[in-house]
């Protein structure tokens, strides 16, 4: 049995596997590059470097298997063959530390990269001047918020994952009185009104906004700075039985959500970005966009915003600009873009807890490296004494 977990451990420690891993990551970055062709990168991103495995689909969509390791899979793969031959070939020896602090470095800056991949979200943030809110929102996750409205302003919202639609079937929660049918899902969808050139003639719904407009399926969008308009036909029927109150289309490209009635209740949906809400919250006061003069290009722009939280007695103004972002509770706020009229501005939120991983690596290894090269030099200094002297 010992004999055996010593063959393993030495596998695992090999040199062998590191350059298995290594060979492996450039044909992954190779293949995401050519998948480009087809997917944005963003897409890529997901679907190749932040995954376990690699996944083709058959053209019919019906079934998918795995035929390459992704990129969580190779670096966790690597993470434990580093460590494991740090664990084998550690020495607690001066000649042998500065290789040791090197490799300690490089464990790090792994565990860093695969823990940022597996625990941090990023979101964003839209504001125009005036405006206060209190939540950020994904630009890659969809759900469905069903509001049940009050007269007071205490509205009880239940938000369902994007994900549920596409499974398609009947969704229940213990907190809505309904059942909702999906009778159609478009991961990506193009809307028309009933009646225009484009010749679209049968509603995507009986009621809401979709019995006056048509949607049909397009393929995904491989363009950057373009996203999926995700779409779905929903079916609203009494969870206590009854007649079904017909279907509706929910849509990312609906500005308004769609309402209706059931026992004497007030109810809206809508398909809108995953929100993430705080305790505390930002106003936008003033936004700056400064540009080259004669042409359109961004010399400057900064977003002077208000920070409030009653919870921990903060109260205070912050510019936030490039290079230097607002640190908040764990979050993040970079200056990251502008409304395409200056109407207001976005601010990407991040929520990354091994973001000093990378820095403490670099010391870690550049210490290391300072202290190994200083060794050598120091013994080659008392070589060449004697030399001298003679």
């Amino acid at each position: 049995m010992m004999t055996a977990l010593k063959r393993l451990f030495k596998a695992i420690s090999s040199l062998r596997l590191t350059i298995l891993c290594l060979a492996a990551a450039l044909v992954l970055v190779f293949g995401g590059t050519l998948a480009q062709v087809e997917l944005n990168p963003l897409q890529v991103q997901q679907q190749y470097f932040q995954s376990w495995l690699v996944w083709w689909t058959a053209p019919s969509g019906s079934f998918a298997i795995p035929f390459f390791p992704g990129g969580h899979l190779i670096g966790g793969v690597l993470l434990v063959n580093l460590l494991a031959a740090h664990i084998q070939r550690f020495s607690w020896t001066w000649r042998k530390l500065g290789i040791q602090l090197a490799h300690l470095g490089l464990i790090i800056m792994l565990a860093g990269g695969l823990a940022t991949d597996l625990c941090s979200v990023s979101s964003y943030m839209r504001l125009k001047e005036g405006e206060t809110k209190n939540y950020s929102e994904s630009d890659t996750h969809m759900e469905l918020a069903v509001t049940e409205r009050s007269p007071a302003e205490s509205d009880r919202v239940t938000a369902l994952p994007g994900d549920l639609l596409a499974d398609g079937g009947t969704i229940t929660h213990q907190s809505l009185p309904f059942k909702v049918v999906v009778k159609g899902f478009y991961r990506n969808s193009e809307l028309s009104m009933i009646g225009q050139e484009s010749g679209a003639t049968v509603p995507a719904s009986s009621k809401g906004a979709g019995a006056r407009i048509a949607v049909k399926a397009v393929p995904r969008t491989t363009e950057m700075n373009k996203q999926d308009v995700m779409s779905a036909v929903l079916e609203i029927i009494p969870a206590e039985g009854g007649a079904s109150l017909g279907t509706w289309l929910v849509s990312v490209a609906l500005a308004a959500p769609q309402d209706f009635d059931l026992a004497g209740r007030h109810w809206s949906m809508e398909l809108r970005p995953v929100r993430y809400y705080e305790s505390y919250s930002l106003s936008l006061i003033d936004f700056t966009h400064e540009t080259y003069p004669g042409t359109q290009i961004a010399k400057n722009f900064s977003s002077k915003v208000t920070l409030a939280d009653p919870e921990h007695n903060e109260n205070r103004q912050v510019q936030i600009y490039m290079n230097h972002p607002l640190r908040y509770l764990g979050k993040t706020y970079y200056q990251s873009g502008f409304e395409r009229d200056n109407s207001g501005t976005i601010l990407q939120v991040v929520r990354n807890p091994s973001y000093q991983a990378p820095y403490i690596a670099c010391v870690i290894v550049s210490l290391g490296l300072l202290i190994q090269f200083t060794y050598h030099l120091v013994g080659f200094a008392r070589r060449a004494q004697p030399a001298t002297a003679s």
